[in-house]
């Protein structure tokens, strides 16, 4: 009976506790177990299966039920234990809680204790302190009572002082006293409500003002504004009176120092008046001998009566350099036209000297921000166009070519002086300006004049393919122009001979490279009827001598020497010119005109070479392969081409040594040039046999062009280069074009579809256009060729892009080469029809 109860309120429980999932997590939480039997999800079928997992395993099935009821009796006694405990709870936390309370009370009774007995420490302490803070009180206010009537003792009895001392002009006494009672009247700013004390205010500021008068009155009388006689030394009263001018009103020492400077320089404004002889440019050295002579004569009367801090010597210096600039600038505007430009340099050359000498004498320390705008220092350079050097005697017309080489010196510190005086002649520098487009002109001139006289470079020497002499000329007269004019102005007149600098740069190219060059038939003019009508089949073609070439080497050179200096003086000229006059200064167009005198030179020597080749390459078309009956040695015709390559290449290596990369340009262009000449002239090679096709294919005469052409860069010399990459793949790529082209005209045409397929194959640039050109070279008939053709166009995967067969002839994109060969081709078909 007691078990069926047991069961029947276990399924009541079960039926009654279904806890919520949240509340199920939390128990976990709290409450970790590993036991079966607190799992939510708890199968009783599950677990008797665990106990018992066979048959065999039933055979305890007492002990099992033995341990089960015995763990529920645990737990009966285990929760009747907690349901018993709980019964007490309440009546032990209420007796807790009244015994809590009674301790509070007790508590706050002894706090309440010791508050009150603070206070009354407090009220002792107060008692007791209250006399004592009493007595500090009254010991400060009686010190800053006797410290007050001591100044005001000393304020009144200073005050009564300098007044006597400044009617007696005692001025060294007066300095020392006039400062310490300023000194003391600040401590009296507060009290100025008094009367006393504000009437001691006023009588130190009358004081004052009487002071900065009667100084005044005494500079006046000592140095008189009308006349130029000057007292015979210094004043020892005048000295102790700059020191009370220390101290009095700033605007008291100005006026001293104005008026002494002015006094001063009176003798100046009347010896070089604008009407008298010694006012002109040239006599310009007379004004800073005077100036000089002055500082020196300051120096040793008056230097010890101003104070060192005035720099007086230096003031005066500067309101010279203030007052020569205006007047300079005055007599120049009258006599504008007078000025040359041999006396303008020198006028400036004396100036710039001057603050030279200003610069290491004196700091600057006097100029203001609106007297003077000083020069700021460029950033460093790595240019490496036209080092910085000591300035150059203004007279001298060239520097000598050896100042390149020179190394560079350290850059002087900046001149503060720099226009402080030589400003003036900036309005005028168009008068250096058109004097240097005139040497320029000249310049230019005798650089033709001495081409024409000395001729073109001699073969076999130094001279040949080496930069012309005039080019370095010219740049170092460039440097020796920009020098000068940095050093007057780096404003416009920068910009304006900037503009001169391109002008005879063209020229220089115009007049002396272009127009130097060799004359050929397609440059000179155009096509002539004698031209036209001489026949050149079959013959050798007018070529260019060794002096032509070796001309055309030395112009290349040259034009790159000028390309690269452009460059740098471009740069320099950035450097030079004011910041924001920077974007105004480009040469991008004369670099780009001695870029075209570079190519126009490689362009000459690829036309002398390729012309040279072509009767070799006409012979080629014309022999008649169909005849050819056994394979021999290589063709006369690739002997030809070979010859003549070995003859100009190495005289264009030698006489290029010094430009290296325009040497590979002129083989890049030669093999661009006459691979597809030579491609053109093979198909005219019609119609061709089996064993003439091997003549053109085999180890012969296209292998031996080809290896001719890999070796073109260091043919005929004694040490071997590896040719350039970018060379090597254009002629790999061409010439296995041309083996290709043999290739396939070697093959037979039947059957059709295996013929077209091969073709396909071999040239990856197929077309109609090529197509039949092989057909014509195995001398198939029209016939034949019809059904070939179009079997090719359906055989193609697309239609070509573009004019057909554009590719087929070219490499690259048409070049100059090509159209070179166009003109001549147009040429022989005037001639033909004439």
């Amino acid at each position: 009976m007691m078990e069926e109860e047991e069961l029947e309120f276990v399924e009541e429980l079960e039926a009654v506790l279904q806890l919520t999932p949240d509340v199920q997590l939390a128990i976990e939480q709290v409450f970790p177990s590993q036991d079966p039997l607190d799992r939510a999800d708890f199968n009783a079928v599950e677990y008797i299966n665990t106990l018992f997992p066979t048959e065999q395993s039933l055979a305890n099935i007492d002990e099992v039920v033995n341990k089960i009821r015995l763990k529920i009796r645990r737990l009966d006694d285990n929760i009747r234990t907690v349901v018993r405990g709980q019964t007490n709870v309440g009546q032990d936390g209420r007796q807790a809680l009244e015994e809590a309370q009674k301790a509070i009370q007790q508590l706050f009774g002894k706090i309440k204790d010791i508050k009150d007995k603070a206070e009354k420490s407090e009220q002792m302490v107060k008692e007791i302190t209250r006399d004592i803070k009493q007595l500090d009180h009254a010991k400060r206010h009686l010190t800053t009572s006797i410290t007050t009537l001591n100044h005001l003792h000393m304020l009144a009895g200073g005050v009564d002082s300098l007044e006597a001392m400044t009617r007696r002009r005692q001025y060294g006494e007066v300095a020392n006293l006039l400062q310490g009672v300023m000194n003391v009247l600040e401590h009296f700013h507060k009290y100025m409500g008094i009367p006393q004390i504000r009437q001691l205010s006023e009588r130190v500021k009358a004081a004052q003002t009487e002071l900065g008068q009667q100084i005044l009155a005494d500079f006046e009388e000592a140095f008189p504004s009308q006349g130029t006689k000057r007292p015979g030394g210094p004043s020892n009263v005048l000295r102790d009176a700059c020191l009370v001018a220390n101290i009095l009103d700033p605007r008291i020492k100005q006026e001293i120092i104005k008026k002494f400077i002015k006094q001063h320089l009176s003798e100046y404004l009347v010896l070089f008046q604008e009407n008298q002889d010694v006012a002109w440019l040239d006599k310009i050295d007379r004004r800073y001998a005077w100036i000089k002579r002055q500082l020196v004569d300051y120096e040793e009367k008056y230097g010890r009566m101003f104070p060192r801090e005035w720099y007086m010597t230096e003031r005066i210096a500067v309101e010279f350099c203030h007052v020569t600039r205006t007047e300079l600038a005055k007599i120049m505007r009258t006599r504008a036209k007078e000025i040359e430009v041999k006396l303008l340099l020198f006028a400036i050359q004396r100036t710039t000297n001057f603050e030279g000498f200003l610069a290491k004498r004196f700091s600057g320390c006097t100029l203001t921000d609106g007297t003077l705008k000083k020069l700021e220092s460029p950033p460093p350079s790595t240019n490496p166009f036209l080092e910085d050097e000591p300035t150059p005697e203004m007279e001298e017309l060239v520097m000598e070519k050896g100042d390149l080489d020179q190394p560079k010196k350290p850059k002087a510190p900046d001149n503060p002086f720099h226009g402080i005086v030589s400003k003036c002649f900036e309005p005028h520098l168009y008068v250096y300006i058109e004097s240097q487009d005139k040497n320029l002109g000249e310049l230019i001139d005798r650089f033709v004049a001495d081409f024409k006289a000395q001729g073109p470079p001699k073969p076999n020497t130094d001279e040949g393919g080496a930069v012309l002499p005039s080019c370095a000329d010219l740049f170092v007269y460039y440097k020796k122009c920009m020098v000068q004019c940095s050093q007057l102005s780096t404003g416009e007149p920068m910009i304006a001979l900037t503009t001169i600098f391109q002008k005879y740069l063209r020229e220089y190219a115009w007049k002396i490279l272009s127009g130097n060059l060799p004359k050929t038939t397609s440059s000179s003019g155009g096509l002539t009827i004698s031209s036209l009508l001489k026949e050149k089949e079959g013959s050798e073609v007018a070529k260019f001598t060794l002096e032509e070439l070796c001309l055309i080497c030395s112009i290349l050179s040259t034009a790159e020497y000028c390309l690269a200096t452009t460059q740098q003086l471009e740069e320099k000229l950035k450097e030079k010119v004011d910041v924001s006059l920077t974007e105004r200064i480009n040469l991008t167009g004369e670099m780009d005109t001695f870029s075209t005198v570079i190519s126009s030179s490689i362009q000459l020597l690829v036309q002398d070479l390729d012309a040279a080749c072509d009767p070799a390459l006409t012979a080629m078309s014309k022999m008649q392969w169909q005849n050819v009956e056994h394979v021999g040695d290589q063709s006369p015709y690739v002997t030809s081409v070979i010859l003549h390559i070995k003859q100009n290449v190495p005289i264009i290596r030698d006489n290029l040594a010094s430009t290296r990369k325009y040497f590979t340009q002129f083989c890049i262009k030669f093999a661009n040039s006459f691979i597809p000449k030579f491609i053109t002239h093979l198909f005219k090679c019609k119609p061709i046999s089996m064993v003439g096709a091997e003549q053109l294919l085999l180890e012969l005469d296209t292998h031996s062009l080809k290896m001719v052409l890999l070796d073109l860069p260091s043919i005929g010399s004694q040490v071997v280069r590896k040719a350039p990459a970018s060379y090597t793949k254009i002629v790999v790529k061409g010439m296995t074009r041309a083996e290709m082209i043999l290739k396939v005209v070697m093959a037979p045409h039947e059957p059709l579809v295996v013929f077209v397929d091969n073709y396909i194959k071999l040239l990856t640039d197929c077309n109609t256009e090529t197509f039949q050109k092989i057909l014509d070279m195995k001398g198939l008939k029209r016939s034949e060729q019809s059904s070939m053709l179009e079997l090719l166009r359906q055989r193609l995967p697309t239609p070509p892009s573009g004019p057909e067969g554009s590719s087929s002839l070219s490499l690259l994109a048409p070049t100059p080469e090509q159209e070179s060969s166009r003109i001549r081709k147009l040429e022989k078909l005037i001639k033909k029809r004439l």
